[in-house]
């Protein structure tokens, strides 16, 4: 397909006005084939300038693109003096308005971790670590980079000087080096294989908008033979608990103070209805459904009907990504449910047990801001590492030194596999499964297969008898 044409026309420069007919602006506009351009300054001469500047390359004979409708020689002006820290700000800059917050910072530490194999020499570079805390934090944060301390800023302005032009990656050996760099740790060691695989996956997203910019002609990340590291993908077996070792760690979150009261009620909805942290964190008085208590005739007390079954209704998630990555500054955002449109929910039973956990934090604590179930002891919000601290220590108490060394629930989201394993286990069909986790079957199958019980000894069974047949 043909990307260039020697078939150009500049028009006259165009005055803007405003209903005062004062300028306002001046347009320039320009043909290449049948395909029309325009750029708009503030500035008459600068418009001036810029159609002189085209006229002249017309004249001369020079090649346009009909991808940008730019003179071929400008692009190749561009490619020598873009530097990569400029070209990895510039998509920042433009992946950062529609990104979600998680997505924001995955994208910085993928290209913080790319970005030292673009150096040119370390004369004059600040320590390595503080380098990749202000590329992390500042220079790959469009909100933030304005703002950044003068020594930060010093350092990012030596990035911007010293890394090397986004063209050289038209060498097979300088790509090869930033995916590299890309996928590894600080100490040379590759990160974990669904880390290598997304950085991988964003650095050649950033290689796209480079070609759509004109820097490069083609994507070498892309062009380059990548082995993606092995990753199971499956839940491991080892970190399910049983629902004696559930109970006790629940137990064991419920004494701790101050915060292990309303922190049980918290894990328990991952235990028994397969919620996410960031679903739970989400959760408010009026998407809880409860059954009504009965009144008991001999005691006159009201109680707990037999079969209590409630419903929890999810319609959003709130994700910890912290207050640097999201738009008003909050550590959580306000994000649609995983794997479904915005707007749309879904409903989990509450099985008894739950539901009186449930009625009872609701009485202690049913009043949160903006009807919030999970809250800080001061009214906030629940910090992550709350939790996060409040879960190691259950697991101390709890659960024997063997079990604390092993990988058993050695996340609180381990709870959400424990979860989904009984529901499969108990003989419930997986498309009901899937709808209550928020999986497709697919996922859910996949994702649980070592965790379904009784399979082995099916399988062995039906060889026998297939044998017996014989």
């Amino acid at each position: 397909m043909r990307k260039t044409t020697y078939k150009v026309k500049v028009l006259k420069i165009e005055t803007r006005r405003n209903k005062h007919g004062e300028p306002t602006s001046y347009r320039v506009e320009w043909w290449t084939d049948n395909e029309r351009w325009r750029e708009t300054f503030k500035r008459e001469p600068q418009a001036d300038a810029f159609r002189s500047s085209l006229i002249t390359a017309a004249r001369n004979g020079e090649a346009f693109s009909l991808t940008n409708g730019e003179p071929l020689s400008w692009g190749r002006a561009k490619r020598a003096t873009t530097s990569w820290y400029d070209f990895a700000c510039s998509y920042v800059d433009m992946k950062w308005k529609d990104a979600a917050a998680k997505y924001r910072q995955d994208i910085a530490r993928a290209l913080t971790a790319a970005t030292p194999a673009m150096i040119i020499e370390d004369r004059g570079m600040s320590d390595a670590a503080f380098l990749r805390s202000a590329m992390h934090r500042w220079g790959f944060n469009t909100k933030d980079r304005p703002n950044a301390p003068d020594e930060v800023a010093g350092a990012l302005r030596w990035l911007s000087l010293n890394t090397r032009p986004v063209a050289d990656l038209v060498d097979p050996a300088v790509a090869r080096a930033l995916l590299t760099a890309g996928t590894s740790r600080l100490t040379g060691k590759s990160v974990a294989p669904n880390t290598a695989r997304k950085h991988r996956m964003l650095l050649a997203n950033a290689m796209d908008y480079a070609v759509e910019q004109g820097l490069l002609d083609e994507n070498p990340i892309r062009s380059l033979k990548w082995t993606p590291p092995r990753a199971s993908g499956q839940v491991d077996r080892r970190s399910v608990v049983n629902h004696t070792q559930a109970r006790a760690l629940l137990a064991a979150v419920e004494t701790q103070q101050p915060s292990g009261k309303r922190l049980m009620a918290f894990f328990a909805l991952m235990y028994y209805a397969a919620l996410r942290p960031e679903e739970a964190m989400s959760l408010r008085k009026q998407d809880v459904t409860l059954p009504a208590l009965v009144l008991n005739k001999a005691t006159q007390e009201q109680e707990e009907p037999a079969d209590a079954w409630g419903e929890i209704h999810l319609s959003e998630a709130h994700p910890f990504a912290g207050a640097a990555w999201t738009d008003d500054g909050t550590a959580r955002e306000k994000r649609a449910l995983k794997h479904r449109a915005e707007g749309e929910g879904r409903t989990v039973p509450c099985e008894p047990a739950l539901t009186r956990i449930l009625r009872r934090h609701l009485a202690d604590f049913g009043d949160g801001p903006h009807g919030l179930l999970f809250y800080g002891v001061r009214g906030g919000d629940l910090p992550a590492i709350t939790y996060r601290r409040a879960w190691r220590k259950a697991r101390q108490d709890a659960l024997s030194a063997s079990e604390a060394a092993s990988p058993l629930a050695a996340r609180p989201y381990d709870l959400r596999h424990a979860c989904v394993s009984t529901w499969l286990n108990a003989g419930v069909p997986a498309p009901q499964v899937a709808e209550w986790a928020g999986h497709s079957v697919e996922v859910l199958l996949r994702v649980y297969a070592k965790c379904i019980d009784g399979q082995d000894e099916t399988a062995r069974r039906r060889i026998t008898e297939a044998r017996e047949e014989d």
